[in-house]
């Protein structure tokens, strides 16, 4: 198969509108080739006039760790360009950034949920696109966790930079369909183009979203492998939280938390015992980590480990969202007064609890603290939201 980069260095009618325009390229260190060439040398070695480059959060060279850590302006060593960045001073580029090309080639990897804040790049950059008379082309690329749309709508008033607009969790979409519904949901008036990938099949084997004949880059320092890039529309949400996601070990992101005062075979057992059919599609597994840094830094903590790979995944069952939120009621279940959500400023949102931030609203917070809500509760509530997704995106796919 091909991703959309592949095809523009290999099509030469692709290329050809890019002739004596300036063009500029949004990415990160997974913008490569398959050849393992990133973007920005293979566009310009093809005799594109790269005139500038923009890297998202963590930034271009994918260097910085945590959220609210920030990326500076720099100018390529290399190439002599400016490099702007959407993380730092703006996060929505600048009348200033959009007069240094004529055409913004955006080929950022996703990981398919909504938080992971390239999506709300993505949709700046289409507004300020339009408003200055530009036009983007997303290079697009898979979605590693494939096609299934799972969790609830982020509400009206709730939207932020890990939540750009009324779209679930786990998104179910490519950054160029998503670009084709932002474009009709926000009635944005910019000339897109997507390059569309060839031989991409989301939710088929062998590979379901992630073809097996690709190497997986971290698309930020934490997305270290598909594992995580599945799980991730669940452990996500262990960011809003005092338990640790695992950051400060080799495995962040995978885990449904870690913590030194909580027993995760009991945990695991009343999991089991309230929603077995919500840890379906995965294998559970006892871990013991100490993290080197970030939450619970030096202390042994027990937690649970998701594999979501090999023999134990079943890509139509696995449902990480419904997962991660079983695990915190069965938390507060077993430890009423723990201290789960953690009050800190999130993503530049200092009002809100960042678990609300992040899930667009207040409703899975609420299901876990109510001691008599059921798993029946929040499958209702989010099996409409999902079926409503499903409707609205429909007309914007391009690989089903």
């Amino acid at each position: 198969m091909k991703f959309g980069i592949d095809r523009l260095i290999a099509e030469d009618e692709l290329r050809k509108p890019l002739q004596n325009q300036r063009v500029s390229l949004i990415a990160h260190p997974a913008s490569v080739t398959a050849s393992l060439d990133h973007s920005l040398d293979a566009l310009i070695d093809r005799g594109v006039n790269v005139t500038s480059a923009f890297g998202p959060q963590h930034g271009l060279k994918g260097d910085k760790q945590d959220n609210m850590v920030e990326t500076a302006d720099e100018t390529d060593p290399q190439y002599g360009i400016p490099v702007f960045s959407l993380y730092g001073e703006v996060r929505r580029p600048t009348g200033q950034m959009m007069s240094s090309a004529d055409i913004f080639l955006f080929d950022l990897q996703d990981l398919g949920c909504r938080i992971y804040t390239f999506v709300t790049t993505l949709l700046y950059m289409l507004e300020e696109a339009g408003r200055a008379g530009k036009s983007v082309w997303v290079l697009d690329r898979p979605n590693p966790a494939g096609g299934p749309v799972e969790g609830t709508l982020l509400l009206p008033g709730q939207e932020s930079f890990v939540g750009a607009g009324p779209m679930v969790m786990r998104h179910g979409l490519t950054m160029g369909e998503m670009a084709k519904w932002f474009v009709d949901h926000f009635k944005i008036d910019v000339d897109l183009k997507v390059i569309e990938m060839i031989g991409w099949k989301p939710g088929h084997p062998s590979g379901y979203g992630w073809p097996k004949d690709r190497v997986w880059i971290n698309p930020s320092p934490n997305a270290a492998n598909l594992n995580m890039a599945r799980a991730y529309a669940g452990t996500v949400m262990l960011e809003g939280t005092t338990l640790s996601e695992g950051r400060g070990t080799t495995r962040p992101l995978e885990v449904l938390f870690g913590a030194p005062d909580i027993d995760a075979k009991a945990v695991l057992a009343e999991m089991k015992r309230l929603a077995p059919v919500w840890l379906r599609g995965c294998a559970i597994r006892e871990c013991w980590f100490e993290p080197t840094f970030h939450k619970h830094a030096g202390k042994l903590c027990n937690g649970l480990m998701i594999h979501a790979e090999g023999p134990f995944y079943d890509h139509h069952a696995f449902q990480p969202w419904r997962l991660q939120a079983l695990a915190f009621k069965a938390i507060r279940r077993l430890y009423p007064d723990y201290p789960i959500w953690r009050d800190f400023p999130y993503e530049y949102e200092f009002d809100r609890l960042a678990i609300d931030v992040i899930n667009g609203g207040p409703a899975l917070r609420e299901w876990v603290d109510d001691s008599e809500s059921v798993p029946d509760d929040l499958n209702a509530l989010a099996s409409a939201d999902e079926q409503a997704w499903r409707q609205t995106i429909a007309p914007h796919l391009i690989y089903s």
